[in-house]
Formats: structure tokens, C-alpha cells, sequence
């Protein structure tokens, strides 16, 4: 056999059915090898589009999307999506082809520093370097991926190293190594009785946990006390989480649940949380548990443990028995802030004539997704995404998470309808977001992957524009401007529907129409431009 079958075989026995891929001179032999096998080909347009959609399956499914790119250009293409996808921390395995190993360093075609390039946007970055051993780099690959905190693994494979005739491959592929343990039973009741001590107490989980959303509700209804995920690029400020930053400020206690003391909560400085704020953090990672000690003074650091969060939620269950743990009136007021929308988006409407609001879109697809239990909504872009995340509510839903970059929506969408065919998907995004991967919906036509695609059209970039208004006043705009294109007309041009919606009375009816066409399809939406929500229940709030 060659490498590449080696490869292929490895795959199959991980359980892997799908390469999200684009092909390129040196990954030829992989997609000769799968000619025959069970492993299917989703073969895109551009290697981001590869990227972001094994970065989907991976934070869908939990388990590891794997996408193969070649060499050089090709994988380069990747390195903006895997730090998405490590900012998000989800599971990711990236094969790239590279230059003959036995050529490097005499000027081959497209050699490039592909390892080392890649270990900064992944928890780990080789090359293969023994065709008898890829069965087991992938493998290793493949584990690593989902231990501890998930994040992206690159795996380079040298061109002649695929091509290389091998008797077998060197035994059998390397099983998971053993996760990280849990914490002594002391450790545990310890963190419990300091939670039970404080008035305020507050456990903030991170971006892998954040989206295990039955294992948060468990812990919550355990412990009895407010357990919140965390995922979005604007941290205390996420509309998802409602009036949250005006909870985290009142807290006495943050529990650190595999959530980094990063951006996302100000660095535990003021005013977001309160400098008489005591924390405990909890983190597979030893560097994350450094981190923090390094912010905070040792007065407001309780304690640090190094343990899976995973399996210490295990624990904290066991330990809990549903004992409350904090006061029914904190929890209630904690639940109240982060349900907090303002009255007046029930009844917002725009003016005849005029684009509409986001919150009049957001009504509309709520709807539509609450006619499925297992709906998937994503969310995409900078000022229109935000809306969506604050209007929306679903069992799934997919964001661009705390990389804060753009561009993921329509990749995220095939993704999520390849592991969920019979779901409702609509992803809502912007029209600066739209024209990154225009051209992915030739993909969902040539696999019939149907998805819902509103475009909310300000023709703006208009996340800087709402900063050039609020930095530099209305007279020092520059740069924004995009035109109204009709997007619906370019789904309409590959083949999928496509249609212009002008009024809040048309959009229902046209997502119906969406949805039993069949086909991948674009609404394409006047759209106001107005700031991102910043929702407060006192003040100011928009």
C-alpha cells in the first residue's frame, strides 16, 4: 500500500467519514485513495471554506472535523480559519500537503514553513516524516484535537511520503492518551463550600463548554447556582448574555470553568468586576492557571487546580447533591439580567419605506427555527450578528466566536446541514460578510446541502462605520461604503433561490418559500444601519 492508503485507512478507523477539502498537486494521492472507501470527498472553493467547515463539525458533532489542503498557497489559505477555530476551541484536524521531503530546502515547488507557521494558531504543528508512521501521526493528531482544552491540530504530509510504497503501517494506531485527571475530593468539596460562602458566586465557562449546553444546565439545576458559558468576541458585552455585565460586576466570587482570565472578562480589572472579587479557576492547561496568577493579585486568587473541566463538572455534581449553593434571590437576579431585552423590541418596527431593523429580521426567523426543536441558527458578521445572537434562540446555534473575525457563515451553514440533514439552518449575516464565500453556495448546490442565507444588506461595513460615527464624528466617514448588490441574484446564478425581501410583512412568507424550494437559498434583506445592542437593565442601552 501506499502512504496515502496508510492514511485513508487511519481515517476509517477513527470513524471518519468526511475530508473537507480542495484538491492541489500534493494531495492527489490522498483523494486517489479514497476512491473505493467510506470516506466522502466535500470538495470546496477556497481552503478557508475547508477550514471553517471542519471547524463547524468539530463544535457540532464534538468530535474532531478534519479538513486536507495543499501545500504552500493552499495551506496558507487555512491560517486565518484555524485561529478561528482555536480562539473558539474546537476540535480541528488540518492535513496539508507539502513539498517532497527529500527535496527540501533545494527551492521545490511551493516549499514553505508550513510547520511553524501553523503552531501559532493550533495546540500542535509537525510534519510526517516516515511513511510507516502516518497511520499513527494522524491518530495522534486526531486525540490530541479533543483533549483537554479542544483546539486545532496540524498535521503536514510530505508529497513523497503519500506516494511511498510501504508493506504495512507500523501496528496499530495509538489510542487516546489519558485525559486530564479530575480533582481530589478535597480540591472538589473545597471549591463547593467556597461557592456556598460567598453572596454573589459566579462560575463562567469557556468557549467547548459553553456550547455543551445540557452538561451547563445539569451543573446549574446540581449546584444551584448561576453557571454561564462564554464565547463571544465581545466578552461582558455579549447580547446573548443579556444585562450580564451588570451581575458580573456585583460578584464576590468567579469561578474560572475552563474560561481563561482573557479579554472576554476584562482581565477580572474594574470596573467590569469588582476589585473585592475573589476568583478559583479551573483549567486542563497549566499556562491558562499561570495566566492568571500573573493578573491577579495573590489576595483575590483562591485557589487554582489543574483538572479536566469536564469531569470536575462530573465531580461538583456527585459532591453537590443538590444543595443550593447560593441564594434563590441571587440566582434569580442573575437569571433576570441575562433574559433582560428591552420591552420596546417587542413591538420595534421601521417606518413604511424604510430598510428594516434587525430586531424586525430577528422576530421573523425566530419563528421559522421555533417550529424545529433541533433548529440551528448561525450568526455572522459585526453589527447584524450581534442583533441576531441578542434575538435569537435555538438548541445549536454557531458564531464567530472570540477570534472576532468574520467571514465563516455560509461554510459554517453546509457544515452544520452535512451533520444535520433534516434540521432547520438559516445563518444571518451581514453583506460585508456575504462576499467572503459567495462562491461556497456552487458547493451546496453540487451536494445538496439546502440552507437559509439572510443577508442583512446596509450596504456598509458597518461595525467600523457604527466606530467612524462614535470615534470621529459623522464628517470623517471613510472607507465603508459597499453598494446594495443583490445577493439573491448571485445564489440565483449558481443555481440556488434566491429573493429580495424590502418589508417585515414579506420576510415570513418568503422564508417559507426558502425553506420548501429545496435548494440553498439567499434572502436578501434591507437592512438599517444601527449600532450593535449594548442591553441594560439601568441607563443606557440600545
Amino acid at each position: 500500500m501506499r502512504g496515502a492508503d496508510c492514511l485513508i485507512e487511519t481515517l476509517s478507523t477513527l470513524g471518519v467519514g468526511r475530508l473537507f477539502t480542495l484538491s492541489g498537486n500534493q494531495i492527489m494521492p490522498v483523494f486517489d485513495a479514497c476512491i473505493g472507501t467510506d470516506i466522502n470527498l466535500i470538495h470546496v472553493r477556497h481552503e478557508a471554506a475547508a477550514m471553517h467547515m471542519a471547524d463547524a463539525w468539530g463544535r457540532l458533532t464534538r468530535e474532531p472535523g478534519v479538513a486536507l489542503v495543499t501545500a504552500g498557497p493552499g495551506f496558507a489559505n487555512t491560517l486565518s480559519a484555524l485561529y478561528v477555530a482555536k480562539m473558539a476551541e474546537s476540535p480541528v484536524v488540518v492535513l496539508s500537503g507539502h513539498a517532497p521531503l527529500g527535496q527540501l530546502g533545494h527551492g521545490v515547488f511551493q516549499e514553505m514553513a508550513q510547520t511553524e507557521m501553523a503552531s501559532h494558531v493550533t495546540k500542535a504543528s509537525w510534519m510526517s516524516t516516515d511513511p510507516v508512521m502516518l497511520g499513527h501521526d494522524l491518530a495522534r493528531a486526531y486525540h490530541l484535537a479533543q483533549a483537554g482544552r479542544p483546539g486545532p491540530v496540524h498535521l503536514t504530509l510530505p508529497v513523497d511520503l503519500l506516494e511511498a510504497q510501504i508493506s504495512q503501517q507500523a501496528g496499530a494506531p495509538p489510542q487516546p492518551d489519558t485525559p486530564a485527571p479530575g480533582l481530589p475530593d478535597t480540591a472538589i468539596q473545597s471549591v463547593l463550600d467556597t461557592i456556598a460562602a460567598a453572596q454573589r458566586p459566579l462560575v463562567l465557562a469557556g468557549p467547548a463548554l459553553a456550547r455543551n449546553t445540557a452538561a451547563l444546565t445539569e451543573l446549574t439545576a446540581t449546584i444551584q447556582a448561576p453557571v454561564i458559558g462564554m464565547e463571544s468576541p465581545r466578552g461582558v458585552n455579549d447580547p446573548s448574555l443579556g444585562a450580564f455585565a451588570e451581575v458580573l460586576a456585583q460578584a464576590d466570587l468567579v469561578v474560572l470553568l475552563g474560561k481563561k482570565l482573557d479579554f472576554m472578562v476584562q482581565h477580572g480589572r474594574a470596573p467590569a468586576v469588582s476589585p473585592d472579587c475573589r476568583f478559583i479557576h479551573i483549567d486542563a492547561e497549566a499556562d491558562a492557571l499561570d495566566q492568571t496568577r500573573s493578573s491577579l493579585e495573590a489576595t483575590r486568587l483562591t485557589a487554582a487546580f489543574t483538572g479536566d473541566p469536564m469531569m470536575v463538572i462530573q465531580q461538583l455534581e456527585q459532591h453537590a447533591n443538590r444543595k443550593p449553593l447560593a441564594s434563590a434571590a441571587w440566582c434569580d437576579d442573575v437569571h433576570a439580567a441575562i433574559n433582560h431585552r428591552p420591552s420596546a423590541w417587542s413591538s420595534l418596527q421601521s417606518a413604511p419605506g424604510d430598510p428594516l431593523h434587525a430586531v424586525e429580521v430577528c422576530r421573523a426567523v425566530e419563528a421559522f427555527l421555533s417550529r424545529d426543536l433541533n433548529a440551528i441558527y448561525i450568526s455572522d458578521g459585526g453589527e447584524f450578528g450581534q442583533w441576531a445572537q441578542a434575538c435569537l434562540s435555538a438548541r445549536r446555534r454557531l458564531i464567530n466566536g472570540p477570534s472576532g473575525a468574520i467571514g465563516s457563515a455560509i461554510p459554517f451553514a453546509l457544515a452544520a446541514r452535512e451533520a444535520f440533514p433534516e434540521a432547520r439552518i438559516v445563518t444571518l449575516l451581514g453583506d460585508g460578510t456575504f462576499g467572503f464565500h459567495p462562491a461556497e453556495f456552487d458547493t451546496a448546490i453540487r451536494y445538496e446541502l439546502p440552507i437559509i442565507a439572510v443577508v442583512g444588506n446596509d450596504a456598509a461595513w458597518n461595525a467600523e462605520y457604527q466606530i467612524q460615527l462614535r470615534d470621529f464624528g459623522p464628517e470623517r466617514l471613510i472607507g465603508c461604503e459597499l453598494r446594495p448588490t443583490p445577493y439573491h441574484e448571485v445564489v440565483q446564478a449558481f443555481g440556488g433561490y434566491g429573493e429580495q425581501v424590502s418589508t417585515a410583512s414579506e420576510l415570513p412568507a418568503a422564508l417559507e418559500r426558502a425553506y420548501t424550494s429545496g435548494l440553498p437559498a439567499c434572502l436578501n434583506v434591507s437592512l438599517a444601519k444601527h449600532a450593535a445592542p449594548v442591553i441594560r437593565r439601568q441607563g443606557v442601552q440600545s
